[in-house]
């Protein structure tokens, strides 16, 4: 009868322990993932975008002339070798992309942030305009906001624990936008049967130009700037948490629009060509967005833009980008 208690007390105290070990681990864990979130969280706000670069960028950019639309391929070839020259400065891996439309080459511009990494993100910009116009929000300022994402980076060396596909594109615009000669549509099929893991994917858009938009509440009725995560609802919980994180940063307010995947509008930027091959994908738009007075127009010029609200918005990229 003894020893039977005393393996009842043995097999009763390691029981125990377990437990104790289990919850001990359990903590330890639990604090760590604390540690690393508020690491992320100082590295993100200690990170600010530099407003000069941003003009110069922008500045370079809407002084192509020609301007830099598909009639012009000398334009977009100036506007390519300048985006690749940027990125090669930070030190990031670069490729160009080529496919042939008629008797042109167009090219998208890839820079690659933690090669190494199986599992990634894309970040993207067109480079392309519009007709006969300089294009300074759409979409020079986005391809800025791009180039300043990669420079924000790589200065502080922030480590991620996924890699950062940082992709401009040719094509965005009409005549061949929805069309399989967009750029990012010959970049979202290219990389389908990589063996890859795409986590993500955003579509910068015209992130220079803002005004005041109302706040229709009965507690708040001033007029604020935001940034618009568009998307659709196949991929809300994707939507939701790029909005999330980019109002975390509390520099700029965000607003999410979440359509039926059946809406006949949807997809008005690059980011649609990724939903075809199971990437979660949004634009990311400011308030002008499509309604900037300028918008495809001779007047969409540098002097329109807000570079302070611009550097504001960049810096929630950065943030969102670091913790997500």
């Amino acid at each position: 009868m003894p020893e039977k208690v005393g393996i009842s007390i043995i097999t009763i105290n390691l029981t125990k322990f377990l437990s104790v070990k289990k919850l001990f681990l359990s903590n330890v864990r639990q604090g760590l993932k604390y540690f690393y979130a508020v690491k992320k969280f100082r590295v993100g706000n200690k990170i600010k975008a530099n407003k000069d670069s941003l003009y110069r960028d922008v500045e370079f950019l809407t002084s192509i002339y020609p301007f830099r639309n598909y009639k012009n391929p000398e334009s977009l070839k100036k506007a390519a070798n300048f985006i690749e020259n940027e990125f090669k400065k930070t030190g990031l891996h670069t490729a160009r992309q080529e496919w042939l439309v008629g008797k042109e080459t167009y090219e998208n511009i890839i820079a690659k942030y933690q090669p190494e990494k199986t599992k990634r993100f894309i970040i993207g910009a067109h480079y392309d305009v519009y007709k006969n116009q300089p294009g300074a929000d759409d979409n020079a300022s986005s391809v800025a906001g791009l180039l300043e994402i990669a420079r924000m980076l790589t200065k502080k060396g922030v480590a991620l624990d996924y890699g950062i596909d940082f992709v401009s594109f040719c094509l965005e615009e009409p005549p061949f936008f929805k069309k399989k000669e967009m750029g990012s549509y010959i970049h979202a099929k290219s990389i389908r049967d990589q063996n890859i893991e795409y986590i993500g994917m955003v579509a910068l858009e015209m992130i220079g130009y803002y005004h005041e938009e109302p706040e229709h509440t009965a507690e708040n009725k001033s007029n604020k700037n935001f940034l618009i995560v568009s998307g659709i609802k196949r991929f809300d919980g994707f939507n939701k948490n790029i909005s999330k994180l980019l109002k975390a940063y509390g520099a700029i307010d965000s607003r999410r629009l979440s359509y039926a995947d059946n809406y006949r509008n949807n997809g008005p930027s690059d980011y649609r060509n990724y939903w075809k091959y199971g990437i979660p994908a949004v634009m990311v738009i400011g308030t002008g967005g499509h309604g900037n007075p300028h918008y495809h127009k001779a007047t969409d010029t540098i002097e329109t833009l807000d570079f302070e609200i611009m550097s504001r918005a960049v810096n929630s990229l950065v943030y969102a980008l670091i913790n997500f």
